[in-house]
């Protein structure tokens, strides 16, 4: 039982890492130029993600992408909308994976992106990063509670990312004119990504909370990033345009 607990209590943390890495770097930096970081939390945010989720950035880039590019409808790569709530949901890394490895994808949506020497040293090969945060693990907590850690962080990492997208594009709020939804207890889970439908209004924005009420952990990372010189914001107050549009 205390392994257990250790397990999950360990698991917990690096996931709210992953993804917090996730909505930072690969999200709102990346994808969406919405802030610009240094060279060293860059890196940090690559060294990260190489060894909690195996994540190629530039593929995670060229997918979200294509999401907007084709919100909700034929092209989406995980809509619910045109796939099935249960499929993104339960399956979002299959559709992930499938939309990630498209050459085609790849060279609209991140070209922007080409891979650099880390890349190729290191980065690009994600069972390297996933095995040495697995070793990691093994060296400093046992076989068991790296073993429990590694399904834990796995299952829980997948389920949130499924449900940005499942949920947050089919139950919660819609404040602006798009089928995205704004879940507030979804948002304190992802680091703010629950807050889904301010999103897909202001893509550009790195700051997802537009109410006092919203809570987007994330944005306080950035405003921490931002204070210490590590981070320069795109545009500190979102506007909401009143025709602003899924995409």
């Amino acid at each position: 039982m205390k392994s257990l607990i250790e397990s999950v209590v360990i698991a917990v943390i690096i996931t709210q890492i992953a993804i917090m890495a996730t909505t930072i770097y690969l999200h709102r930096a990346l994808s969406h130029r919405a802030l610009r970081l240094s060279k060293a939390a860059s890196f940090a945010f690559r060294g990260i993600l190489w060894i909690t989720t195996g994540i190629v950035p530039r593929e995670w880039v060229a997918v979200h992408r294509k999401h907007h590019a084709y919100t909700d409808v034929i092209g989406d790569p995980h809509s619910p909308v045109v796939e099935n709530f249960l499929i993104v949901q339960f399956a979002n890394v299959y559709l992930y994976r499938k939309a990630a490895k498209d050459k085609d994808n790849l060279r609209k949506y991140a070209r922007d992106l080409p891979p650099d020497r880390w890349d190729k040293a290191l980065f690009d090969k994600p069972l390297i990063g996933l095995g040495i945060g697995i070793v990691a693990l093994f060296l400093f907590f046992g076989p068991l509670v790296a073993l429990l850690v590694s399904i834990i962080h796995m299952v829980s990492y997948l389920m949130l990312s499924g449900a940005v997208n499942a949920i947050g594009h089919t139950f919660g709020d819609r404040p602006h004119d798009n089928l995205a939804t704004n879940n507030n207890w979804l948002a304190i889970l992802t680091c703010g990504e629950g807050l889904h439908n301010n999103h897909h209004a202001v893509p550009t924005s790195a700051r997802l909370a537009l109410k006092k009420t919203q809570i987007d952990i994330g944005w306080w990372a950035i405003k921490f990033l931002e204070n210490i010189g590590q981070a320069t914001l795109r545009a500190p107050r979102p506007r909401v345009s009143s025709s602003a549009a899924s995409s």
